[in-house]
């Protein structure tokens, strides 16, 4: 008998990046719904996940939080799918750098900017905001894929990213980003997992004055 995957998360939240990759990824799964601060900040989850936030998923004893490193641990599971390089292949060392560009500079540049508090370019990962925005368009432009001539992970990530900022407003939707997003969304784990949280959304209404998960 394998390893039970548990997957928590709320309809609300970035945790949809991880319910598209669980069904990209065909393995069966437990989904634990928690709620913004309450279930999520409570004592048993915390054990799981110090932050109080989703996603994050268990797998046997092992926990893994973040999406990007879920999407990413996922990935390895179900080598057969090819939702990502092989190690050691030169491919492998682009798609990272896609998972890491948009967990990290991209995520912290549209957060600092939602706050109304960047750093400077000098001391700042993002760079600036002309930085980020040029190196996102440059990336998708006239594009299927990241990496090589496949969809991988990162294909997911980029789309659901650009998807979610463009919906919010915090992206501009560019020709190129609104392709990209479009082309990746229209797949059937994207469409099966959407049709998941937004029956999940109506029973789990996002209320105003919650803390973050």
């Amino acid at each position: 008998m394998g390893k039970t995957l548990t997957f928590y998360t709320n309809p609300q939240s970035r945790a949809r990046i991880t319910r598209w990759m669980l069904e990209e990824t065909g393995l069966p799964y437990e989904e634990v719904v928690l709620e913004f601060g309450t279930t999520m900040k409570s004592p048993g989850y915390l054990a799981i996940n110090p932050m109080g936030k989703v996603p994050a998923i268990r797998h046997g004893d092992l926990v893994v939080t973040e999406n990007a490193a879920i999407c990413a641990y996922l990935a390895d599971l179900v080598p057969e799918k090819g939702l990502a390089p092989p190690p050691g292949s030169p491919e492998r060392g682009t798609y990272y750098r896609w998972l890491f560009f948009l967990a990290g500079p991209v995520e912290s540049l549209l957060t600092a900017r939602d706050a109304g508090a960047l750093a400077s370019p000098l001391s700042a990962g993002y760079g600036t905001e002309a930085d980020v925005l040029r190196t996102l368009e440059q990336a998708v432009a006239g594009r299927e894929h990241l990496v090589g001539d496949r969809f991988t992970t990162a294909d997911l990530l980029m789309a659901a990213f650009l998807g979610y900022y463009m919906m919010i407003g915090a992206l501009e939707k560019k020709p190129a980003f609104t392709a990209f997003a479009q082309l990746h969304a229209a797949r059937p784990a994207a469409l099966a997992a959407n049709a998941r949280d937004n029956e999940l959304a109506a029973a789990h209404p996002f209320r105003s004055g919650t803390q973050e998960g």
